[in-house]
């Protein structure tokens, strides 16, 4: 008997403590940001107006990069022939 009415008082204590506690901590502030520009952003390239109307995936390779010196090497042919 004695061991379920000290159960019951810790248990109250403790539950009386997770209450109270947190109204002891200082209230949050809301407060603007500072907005500042990334660096990590890469540069954004225009736009003709003939890439721009083609729809996905039906898009031109000189529209895919802006560098003609790397081209673009294809990892591998997908089909549905099964024959």
């Amino acid at each position: 008997m004695v061991r379920i009415v000290s159960a019951v008082v810790i248990a109250a204590y403790i539950a009386a403590a997770i209450t109270l506690l947190p109204s002891f901590s200082p209230i949050a502030a809301a407060a603007p940001t500072s907005v500042g520009q990334k660096a990590d952003r890469l540069p954004i390239r225009s736009v003709t107006a003939a890439c721009a109307a083609q729809n996905w995936p039906n898009i031109d390779v000189s529209c895919l990069r802006s560098d003609s010196r790397h081209s673009i090497q294809p990892a591998r042919l997908v089909t549905s022939d099964r024959s």
